[in-house]
Order: C-alpha cells, then structure tokens, then sequence
C-alpha cells in the first residue's frame, strides 16, 4: 500500500512538471509569434513608447520654439537658400550685410514661431500609435521613433508651418528685407533670383524638429537619466 501511495506521488509531480513545461513552451510560442520577450505587457510596451514620443516631441518643440531656438543653434541655424549664396557676398561687398543679418533672423524667428504648433500635431499622431508600432520601434534603429513621427506628421506639419511661418515673415519684416535683397541684387546680377521664401524655411523648420526629435530620443533610448519615470525606465532597461 505504501508503495502504490509512493508512485502515485511521483506520477502526480512529473503530471505537474509536465504542465509546467508545456506552459512554459507555449509562453515562448506566443514570444516567437509576437515577438515580445521582454517580459512587458503589450499595454506597457505602447504606453511606454507613447510616454517617450510625447516627453521627446513636446521638449523639441519647446526648445526649439524659444527665442534664439533656431538662430543660436548652429546645427539648425537657418542661412540663406543655397541659390541664393552669391545674393549674401555680393550684397555684403557693397555695404549691405546689415539688411541681409536681419532678414536670416527674421527666417529664423519665424521657424521659431512656427514650432509653437508642433507640440498637439505629434500627440495627435502618437495616440494613434497601436502595439506593432510600438514593438517596432523599441527593437528599432536609435530614431526608429522619429522616423515614425515623420512619416505620420509631415504632411500635417507643414500645413501648419507655412502659414504661420508665412505670418511671421510679415511681422519680423523678413519679406520686407528678402525683397530689398533680391530687388538690389537683381539690380546688380543678369541672372535674376527670387526663390519661394516661405517654402524654405517651412522646409527647414521642419528639418530642425525632426533632427531635434531624434536627438531627444537617442537620449532616451541610451542615457538612463533622460528617461524620467518609472515607467520609461521599466521599458528602455528592456
């Protein structure tokens, strides 16, 4: 009797072990198919990722909309367009230059203003962000969530800019100062310009959002004091 009681016992605790590990191989099935083995919920996993777009996106905006956000920037400092390059030396030559430092700062401030409306077109974006976004971009490249955002909010983005943008050229007198410079110049040159003021620097707003965005969030995805709850902290340590 005692020995029948015995094997009882141990097919009862390798039934058990058995359980054990078919849960266990189904848990790593349903890893490999979701591709999810960190241990996180997927609800942590997108709620972490949104967390991290928001605190990235909205410290961009906010730096970069300040006074000098733009201009005192020399990685997004915007200069003259490119075709417009000898419109600057010439101008300078003959006793100008203080006319074409007013109208860069003028292109400058407006990208400035512009800013002030990025903040709601990318939390819009990110609350739309479901799980396989999510994942995709936590085992992504290091501004796999920038490119997200780019892709989802350029076209919005640059709705929003010009006109602003556009307003902000009349305030600061930049089309005043960009239509002395290109009237002199022309005065002057047989090869006429006037390129589409507004175009460029909604073009290059845009850029230095972006680039900031991304800068934001390589800080976040490697510097464990930029992420700044626990629960950003819970998903990048992952």
């Amino acid at each position: 009797m005692k020995y029948l009681f015995t094997l009882f016992l141990l097919a009862a605790y390798s039934m058990h072990a058995d359980a054990q590990g078919l849960k266990g191989l189904l848990n790593k099935a349903k890893q490999a198919v979701t591709g999810n083995s960190s241990g996180l919920s997927n609800d942590d996993i997108v709620a972490g990722l949104k967390e991290a777009l928001v605190v990235g996106s909205e410290k961009s905006a906010g730096s970069l909309s300040k006074p000098d956000g733009f201009f005192a920037n020399a990685a997004l400092k915007i200069i003259l367009p490119p075709e417009a390059q000898k419109v600057d030396n010439t101008l300078r030559r003959i006793g100008l230059g203080s006319q074409v430092d007013e109208a860069i700062l003028s292109m400058n401030r407006a990208a400035e203003d512009a800013c002030k409306s990025a903040s709601p077109i990318f939390v819009n974006a990110i609350k739309q962000m479901n799980f396989q976004d999510a994942w995709g971009i936590l085992k992504g490249g290091d501004t796999a969530a920038t490119g997200y955002l780019r892709g989802k909010t350029t076209a919005e983005l640059t709705t929003a800019f010009r006109p602003v943008i556009e307003q902000s050229l009349q305030k600061t007198d930049a089309t005043k100062y960009w239509n002395t410079l290109m009237t002199t110049y022309n005065t002057f040159s047989l090869q006429k310009i006037n390129p589409d003021l507004s175009a460029y620097v909604t073009e290059k707003a845009l850029s230095g959002i972006f680039y900031q965005v991304a800068i934001e969030e390589k800080n976040i995805r490697k510097d464990p004091l930029a992420r700044t709850s626990e629960l950003l902290k819970k998903v990048f340590a992952k």
